[in-house]
C-alpha cells in the first residue's frame, strides 16, 4: 500500500481521485490548498504526492519548489494546460512526472506505480563505489559526494544518472533513456528527459552550462563523459 498525499482545489475530482486510489490499494491523504497539503506533508511521511497545478494562493510550482527544498519524495503534478512552458514549469521546479487534466484514475494509478518502481538495480559485487574523477557514486548507500559536496538527489535523478554512469561513453538517446528511467512511453517524454538532466547538472555539475559528468550529444542524446 502506497501513502498518497493529493494536493488539489477541486472538491468533486479530489473525491473522485482519493476514493478511486483507494479502490486501487493507495492510503490517500487530500488537502485543499496549497498551504494545507505542506502541512499535511510535514506531519506525515506519503510515498508520493499527486499535485495540482492551479491552487488558489500557494500554486502548485511553489508547493513543488518547497517541497524539493526539504524532501525528495516522488512528485506527479496534474495539469489542465499541457503547453510546453507549463509542463517543464514543473518539471523544472523538481516534478517527476506530470499529468494533463482531465485524468482517469487507472492512468494516475500507473504513473504513480511507474514512478515508485524507478529504484536503482542493486549493485555487481564489488562495483558499488565509483570514482569519475571528483565525482564519487556509492550504488550500495545512494550518496554522492562531487568534490567537497553532497548533493542530494531524488529518486528520478538518482535512476538517471545511475543509468548513464553505468555505460560511460556511450550515448543514450532521449527514448532510451525515457525507457531505462521512467519505464514507460511517454508523450512529450523528451521534456521530462531534457528537464531532469537539467536539474541533476544543477547538483552535480562545477559548472552546469559547460557540464563535464552528464555530457549532450547533439542530435542523439546524453552520455556520462569519461573522466579521467
Amino acid at each position: 500500500m502506497t501513502a498518497v498525499l493529493l494536493i488539489e482545489d477541486d472538491d468533486n475530482l479530489r473525491d473522485a481521485l482519493s476514493l478511486a486510489l483507494h479502490r486501487y490499494g493507495h492510503v490517500v491523504t487530500s488537502a485543499a490548498s496549497g498551504e494545507a497539503g505542506l502541512a499535511a506533508l510535514a506531519d506525515g511521511s506519503p510515498g508520493i504526492v499527486v499535485l495540482d497545478v492551479m491552487l488558489p494562493g500557494v500554486d502548485g510550482f511553489e508547493v513543488c519548489r518547497r517541497i524539493r527544498a526539504r524532501s525528495g519524495v516522488p512528485i506527479i503534478m496534474l495539469t489542465a494546460r499541457s503547453e510546453d512552458v507549463d509542463v517543464v514549469s514543473g518539471l523544472e521546479t523538481g516534478a517527476d512526472d506530470y499529468v494533463v487534466k482531465p485524468v482517469q484514475p487507472r492512468i494516475l494509478d500507473a504513473r504513480i506505480k511507474a514512478v515508485l518502481r524507478r529504484t536503482p538495480a542493486a549493485p555487481a559485487p564489488g562495483s558499488a563505489r565509483e570514482v569519475h574523477g571528483d565525482l564519487v557514486i556509492d550504488r550500495d548507500t545512494l550518496t554522492i559526494t562531487e568534490g567537497i559536496r553532497h548533493p542530494e538527489l531524488t529518486r528520478t535523478e538518482w535512476q538517471l544518472l545511475l543509468a548513464l554512469s553505468e555505460r560511460p561513453g556511450q550515448v543514450f538517446s532521449r527514448e532510451q533513456l525515457l525507457e531505462k528511467v521512467w519505464g514507460f512511453d511517454h508523450l512529450g517524454g523528451s521534456r521530462l528527459v531534457d528537464a531532469c538532466v537539467q536539474r541533476l547538472r544543477a547538483k552535480i555539475e562545477k559548472e552546469p552550462s559547460n557540464p563535464c559528468y552528464v555530457q549532450t550529444v547533439r542530435g542523439f542524446g546524453y552520455r556520462f563523459g569519461p573522466v579521467s
